[in-house]
């Protein structure tokens, strides 16, 4: 894993997308009885909310970690989809197993789950060099939002919009990231709040500075969190990366306005919020969906750079 690997791979996220076809990419697809999403990690995050818009829509639809023990029954009718970057999960590539019953492999390349699969959707989002899944994570959301598409005969997913949204924030970068991640990085980490309808945001946000810089950060959802997250803003230096467009941002902002909390609001502006960040066409939720999360991760780039460079001043013989 390489910290400026990884912001080159965020770095060519507008490029990457726009070549993304989804037009017809589920094709091949005929009307199922349900929809079974397994994964790990980002990957169950998109199938998360991938799933809830499913039923919302019409398609009975369910989202599974692939490591559970208690996956679901399938019939023939079922269309059981895979989702896997490497395609070399081995929970997911256990629970196919497990499962017994032709599927649909998700995957940015191929492996084993390619190898096993009835067919193959291709992430197209390219090499990963930083070992970070960011682009995949981005294209496996706009390939399920084609999905859904084409079981519900909704509109196509905004991956041009989204593309353009995602230079806008790269290209603005050097001015708001820096004081994003002052107010951010606290000493008792990063609460990250998103909308059940883009919870997926959140826990990737989340993740992505778990996962590089190893700092402290959990996922939230923004009505919710009233019952479960609350609490800590009474006792630590609560920081929230506010992931904007929920009807229960009121009750939230109330109680962090009373105990002082910072509170920097993307996507929407927000009345109370420490600091607000826009980007080009952030009032389409769905670009949001697919856009919002490069906010967590450039912080977590450029933190992880900088504290791999604070560990290599502080070694033996090191050079400063």
């Amino acid at each position: 894993m390489s910290p400026e690997l990884f912001l080159a791979d965020l770095e060519a996220k507008p490029e990457t997308l726009r070549s993304l076809d989804v037009g017809d990419a589920w094709g091949f697809v005929r009307s199922p009885a349900e929809v079974l999403l397994l994964g790990m990690g980002s990957s169950h995050y998109a199938n998360l909310v991938a799933a809830a818009r499913l039923r919302a829509g019409g398609v009975p639809a369910v989202a599974e970690l692939a490591s559970s023990d208690l996956l679901p029954r399938v019939s023939a009718e079922t269309l059981v989809v895979a989702v896997s970057a490497s395609a070399g999960s081995v929970e997911t590539l256990d629970a196919v197993d497990r499962i017994g019953a032709p599927f649909v492999a998700l995957a940015n390349r191929p492996g084993p789950l390619t190898e096993r699969a009835s067919r193959t959707v291709w992430m197209e989002a390219g090499e990963e060099r930083g070992g970070v899944a960011c682009r995949s994570f981005q294209h496996t959301l706009a390939l399920l939002l084609a999905l859904e598409s084409r079981l519900t005969a909704g509109p196509p997913p905004p991956v041009g919009l989204a593309a353009d949204a995602t230079a806008d924030l790269l290209s603005r970068a050097a001015h708001w990231r820096p004081r994003l991640a002052e107010l951010l990085l606290g000493p008792s980490g990063t609460h990250v709040v998103a909308p059940a309808r883009r919870l997926s945001s959140a826990l990737q946000s989340a993740l992505m500075l778990r996962e590089g810089p190893r700092l402290p950060a959990v996922g939230c959802e923004t009505g919710d969190w009233s019952h479960v997250d609350v609490y800590l803003t009474k006792t630590t230096d609560y920081r929230m990366l506010l992931l904007a467009g929920s009807r229960w941002e009121p009750q939230l902002l109330d109680w962090t306005g009373r105990r002082g909390s910072t509170v920097v609001a993307v996507g929407a502006d927000v009345a109370g919020a420490t600091e607000t960040l826009r980007f080009r066409h952030d009032e389409v939720d769905d670009v949001r969906l697919l856009t919002e999360t490069l906010v967590g991760e450039l912080v977590a780039a450029h933190a992880w750079i900088e504290g791999t460079a604070a560990v290599s001043r502080r070694r033996p013989g090191t050079s400063h």
